[in-house]
């Protein structure tokens, strides 16, 4: 997994890396690029070595070694052949890294996005004042825009998300989890 930058190409800025990366779709959800769900952490060069640094949406993510395999894909396809995934595991990833452009993007694919993250800024006491008295969190519906949804299940066609249901629409919804 170690070569070196194409001799014939001169060594890309962290920003074209950046670029580049945000081409790499996610594996289950590819509306919406890896860097745009905030699981690349950073990227940087020791010496000519490009190192980029990637954090799972969660330790099991079954995803992760199709993501990496994805970005190192991309990077060569660029030229870049002195490369270094790197696992950074903590901070653990956070739905609060999601971009607002892949919010819009998941909403506008017919997932609700998640309403806040799971950092430690205060977005925990936010979420339960827009719980409603059954301890359900009120998820708008991607669709109609509805707030009279309801959970089906926590279990949803991946791991990351749960099933929902839109009461005014009838129509069923992905749900991204606050992992």
């Amino acid at each position: 997994m170690m070569t070196t930058i194409s001799p014939t190409m001169t060594r890309p800025s962290v920003d074209t890396i950046w670029d580049w990366l945000g081409e790499v779709p996610d594996p289950e959800i590819p509306v919406v690029s890896v860097a745009e769900l905030g699981i690349i952490r950073e990227v940087r060069y020791e010496g000519d070595m490009l190192v980029v640094a990637v954090t799972p949406t969660y330790s099991g993510c079954p995803a992760t070694a199709v993501i990496d395999l994805a970005i190192e894909e991309k990077l060569r396809e660029k030229g870049v052949d002195r490369l270094r995934l790197e696992r950074r595991l903590s901070p653990p990833w956070t739905s609060d890294w999601i971009t607002t452009e892949a919010r819009e993007k998941l909403r506008a694919f017919g997932i609700a996005p998640p309403i806040d993250g799971t950092a430690a800024s205060g977005v925990m006491a936010a979420r339960a004042r827009r719980m409603t008295g059954k301890g359900n969190l009120v998820v708008e519906c991607p669709r109609c825009g509805s707030t009279h949804t309801e959970r089906v299940s926590q279990f949803g066609s991946t791991p990351c998300k749960a099933s929902w249901r839109c009461k005014d629409c009838l129509e069923p919804f992905d749900y991204f989890k606050c992992i």
